[in-house]
Order: structure tokens, then C-alpha cells, then sequence
């Protein structure tokens, strides 16, 4: 799986939407105008710090099982520290991927979220791969 060229974030304006105050259900039908709360900012829910904020292109299938599908939008914070199980961005011999980041008895691992792609064990390579940030929105249409 390859990502396009990083796009860091830039929260030029606000854009305030309505937030319905009930929960959807997906049974009976309820008539939402009537549980307006309150606004919502989408920068303010998603972005947590916007300095480290960067936004990057899905081009693959590797993490399909993990609701990642090509063509979705990343919204990637690099000050955060990558974690056991966290799905991040790393950048392996000049290229970007994402993956799912596993340590296991002292070895370092990148694993899709796809059984046709192979999991990739970095502990011995030569040229380490950086944890570029952690992925920690998935922006994509529904289907």
C-alpha cells in the first residue's frame, strides 16, 4: 500500500455544522430537527494538535480489514508516540505505507490488515523504518 504526499493541516476557518443531540437509530425513525444541540466545529473534533497534523492519501488495499480502503484520507498526528497495536505511518526505504505497528519478545513488526499482503519484520533491516505519526481518524465516503 503506498500513501500520496503528505498534506499538513492548515485550520484557515471555523465551519460550524449542526450536531444532532440523539444518538441515530437503525431501527424506528425519529424526527432529528426537533434534537438540534449545538454546533460542531469538525477541526476541533478531529485535530488534536494542529502543528503535528498532516493529512495523507490511501493508494492500496493492505488495510482493508481494518477499514482502511483506497482512496480514504488519514488524518496522521506525528506528536504522538507509536504504541503496540497503534496503525501508523511509517516510511521504509524512502517510501510511505501504513500499517498496523506490532512489537512482539523484542522484534519489531509492520502488519497489514489484509491476508494477502505479507507482514513486514523490521527488526533486522538495515535501513530501520521511521514511525513517521499515528493514524488517528479515517476520513472516507460511505458505500
Amino acid at each position: 500500500m503506498s500513501l500520496s504526499a503528505p498534506m499538513h493541516f492548515e485550520n484557515r476557518t471555523k465551519l460550524r455544522l449542526p450536531l444532532v443531540s440523539s444518538s441515530v437509530e437503525a431501527g424506528f425513525p425519529s424526527p432529528a430537527d426537533d434534537h438540534m444541540e449545538r454546533a460542531i466545529d469538525l477541526n476541533e473534533e478531529l485535530i488534536r494538535n494542529p502543528i503535528a497534523t498532516f493529512f495523507i492519501r490511501v493508494k492500496g488495499e493492505s488495510m482493508r480489514d481494518a477499514g482502511i480502503n483506497d482512496g480514504d484520507i488519514l488524518i496522521v498526528d506525528k506528536s504522538i508516540d507509536p504504541q503496540d497495536r497503534q496503525i501508523v505511518i511509517a516510511q521504509i526505504n524512502g517510501e510511505f505505507t501504513v500499517k498496523r505497528l506490532r512489537s512482539v519478545g523484542g522484534r519489531v513488526y509492520l502488519e497489514p490488515s489484509n491476508p494477502d499482503f505479507p507482514v513486514i519484520d523490521v527488526t533486522d533491516e538495515g535501513d530501520y523504518p521511521t514511525v513517521w505519526g499515528v493514524v488517528t481518524f479515517i476520513i472516507h465516503k460511505a458505500r
